[in-house]
């Protein structure tokens, strides 16, 4: 016997348990869909006022930001692989001279928090009055022009250490003193901090060169916004005075005065005496020669065509040529035959 067919009834459906499957989609570059995700948050992060101005599509200083959508794309990324909320990272990555790079703020924040390390501490030394030795190197006339100069400054040295839980042992930072940014060249910038706030500058480096040596993958080969801010130089007006290759090729060379009094007085020395013309067959000096741009032709004297024509007729006649004294062998036996 045929069993009785199933009739399906909505009580039944009700009672089945619904199965939905959903795809999760997550952030990134590896198909359209993520891609697409990933541009509706940049979108949505680029027109709130709460991030900084690089990552907002309008700003009211300079208007409308054509670099906002990207720039909010590129952190987003950034956050993702760093595991970090993209708020925090678009509030803590500085762009200086359309370089990203962190605040000092969050690199240390990043290393206490990153679970590898106790807390960052700072152990700084005051080594007292110094006078230092810097050197300072400027471009004039397109070339490189150094000059050395004395600063007596109060000496501090800061190191930056932290517990490896993994081990238990101690790790510091390299050394970091105001002597070193004197000679690197940081003290002196326009703009610096490290005149006024020292101290805090030294504790900002250590830890900016603790998280290189210990934890690169936080910071992801980035450098800190005031280590950046030290490698620049700083325009009165605020502009970032840069020297490049086509700047120097393109500014004009002045000549140095010293120069310029050389070739002027080497000038009238090129000609000091005047070309004399030879006679090509008895080797005579017949008289200055004419000026080049004159184009006057040489005439013989009534002497030396009366030579010439004596010499023409012995030869024509096959008899030998008259022997006649050059007014040259004439001035130096005196005139005399």
């Amino acid at each position: 016997m045929n069993a009785p067919a199933q009739q399906t009834t909505l009580a039944s459906m009700r009672q089945q348990p619904q199965q939905e499957q959903h795809t999760i989609v997550s952030m990134g570059f590896g198909n359209e869909q993520s891609f697409a995700l990933m541009q509706r948050a940049a979108k949505l992060l680029s027109s709130s006022t709460l991030v900084p101005a690089a990552y907002r599509a309008w700003d009211e200083k300079k208007g409308e930001n054509p670099n906002a959508l990207a720039n909010c794309v590129v952190s987003l990324n950034m956050a993702q692989r760093m595991g970090a909320d993209p708020l925090m990272v678009m509030q803590n990555l500085y762009i200086v001279e359309g370089r990203p790079s962190w605040s000092s703020q969050w690199i240390i924040a990043a290393i206490n928090g990153c679970g590898r390390f106790s807390p960052l501490r700072f152990d700084l030394k005051d080594l007292g009055s110094k006078e230092v030795e810097y050197e300072v190197t400027k471009w004039v006339n397109r070339e490189r022009v150094t000059s050395k100069h004395k600063a007596t400054v109060q000496n501090l040295e800061c190191v930056a250490w932290a517990i490896e839980k993994e081990t238990g042992a101690r790790i510091d930072s390299p050394k970091v003193s105001v002597e070193m940014a004197v000679k690197e060249g940081w003290y002196g910038k326009s703009g610096s901090k490290w005149q006024t706030m020292p101290e805090v500058m030294l504790r900002y480096r250590t830890a900016s060169f603790f998280g290189k040596l210990y934890a690169p993958e936080l910071l992801m080969g980035l450098q800190s916004a005031e280590e950046m801010h030290d490698i620049i130089d700083i325009n009165p007006d605020g502009t970032v005075a840069s020297v490049t290759t086509e700047s120097l090729r393109t500014a004009p060379r002045e000549v140095r005065p010293a120069a310029a009094e050389v070739v002027q007085a080497e000038q009238p020395t090129i000609s000091a005496a005047p070309a004399q013309a030879v006679d090509q067959e008895t080797g005579e000096i017949k008289g200055n020669a004419p000026a080049a741009n004159t184009g006057a032709p040489w005439e013989p004297s009534a002497e030396e065509l009366a030579q010439i024509q004596d010499r023409e007729m012995a030869e024509a006649s096959g008899q030998p040529a008259p022997q006649t004294r050059t007014r040259r062998e004439r001035a130096t036996t005196g005139g005399m035959e």
